[in-house]
């Protein structure tokens, strides 16, 4: 290819945090070595999706973030962690053999990969109901054959884990599914979404997302990428951003104000509940006063 992504994110690449993690917290007994371990095993960071947890509802950062109480794993996050990974491994293929039916053998063979990792899983999704599963992420595959030829070009880099710190103290976290850069040095960053695009009421939250990865890979590498683009698999649908230094700068100070706000309520512990039609959706409702229950005691703000 043309200039090669700046090593600072290149080296980054790592392994996303996948359902895998998801069982494996769910399955340990509460208050077991496993369960401290994964409450314990990350500095508290600011990433897209914790972040909207807490403009969302404090109550659900502190629960997620802090106290990290396991969330019972899905059919549709299996079907995303699958499909994902056959994305990953279909640009480790030589371009010529990145067919769809290449396509189609990575998703079954992902499968039966996570199973032998996580057995788990079966009783998520059981043997009668696999073929129906497996379909279901075949059709992602086709969709995505529809928006784009990967055997046309080459990914820089898949699965890159950026991380970075902004006004000293506010640190960011993401993974990023994909980094292309074109022969003339343009850099696109793009995220793979097993869902349906946004209505309009939603677009901003997915512009969110595109801003901070934007933000993250420019305070990484000095490189600010030229095209961010989100594709949604279940309707073939892409959201692009084309990022301005400016704008993502004043966006750095929004996730600064945002990061005081959750460390203010981390040393005092009010991390208070806010009621929306999400909460329809919150693997934490027993827990909220919202809904009659109690939280439990707050174990404190987490300390590297």
């Amino acid at each position: 290819m043309g200039p090669r992504y700046p090593a600072s994110v290149s080296s980054r690449i790592v392994t996303r945090p996948t359902l895998l993690d998801v069982v494996e917290e769910v399955t340990a007994p509460s208050g077991s070595t496993t369960h401290r371990q994964a409450a314990a095993r990350h500095r508290p960071a600011l990433s897209p999706s914790r972040a909207a947890d807490f403009k969302q509802c404090p109550l659900l950062y502190r629960l997620r973030a802090i106290d990290r109480i396991p969330e019972t794993p899905t059919t549709a996050q299996a079907r995303g962690t699958l499909v994902h990974a056959a994305l990953e491994n279909l640009f480790d293929l030589p371009a010529e053999l990145r067919t769809p039916e290449a396509a189609l053998d990575l998703v079954d063979g992902a499968w039966a990969a996570i199973c032998a990792q996580a057995p788990e899983l079966r009783e998520l999704v059981p043997e009668d109901e696999t073929t129906t599963f497996l379909s279901g992420a075949h059709k992602l595959m086709t969709t995505y054959f529809r928006m784009e030829d990967p055997s046309r070009f080459d990914a820089e880099s898949c699965e890159v884990r950026v991380e970075v710190e902004i006004d000293g103290d506010v640190l960011l976290r993401g993974f990023v599914d994909r980094v292309d850069v074109a022969p003339d040095g343009r850099v696109r960053v793009v995220d793979y979404k097993t869902g349906r695009s946004p209505g309009e009421a939603f677009e901003a939250k997915a512009l969110f997302q595109m801003k901070f990865y934007a933000l993250a890979i420019q305070r990484t590498t000095g490189t600010l990428p030229t095209r961010l683009q989100l594709m949604y698999l279940a309707d073939g649908q892409q959201l692009t951003y084309d990022p301005d230094r400016d704008e993502i700068e004043r966006f750095g100070r929004t996730l600064a104000a945002i990061w005081r706000a959750i460390r203010t309520a981390g040393t005092t512990g009010d991390f208070r509940p806010r009621r929306s039609r999400m909460c329809s959706f919150c693997d934490h409702r027993s827990l909220c006063p919202e809904f009659g229950g109690t939280p439990p005691p707050y174990p404190g703000w987490p300390e590297p």
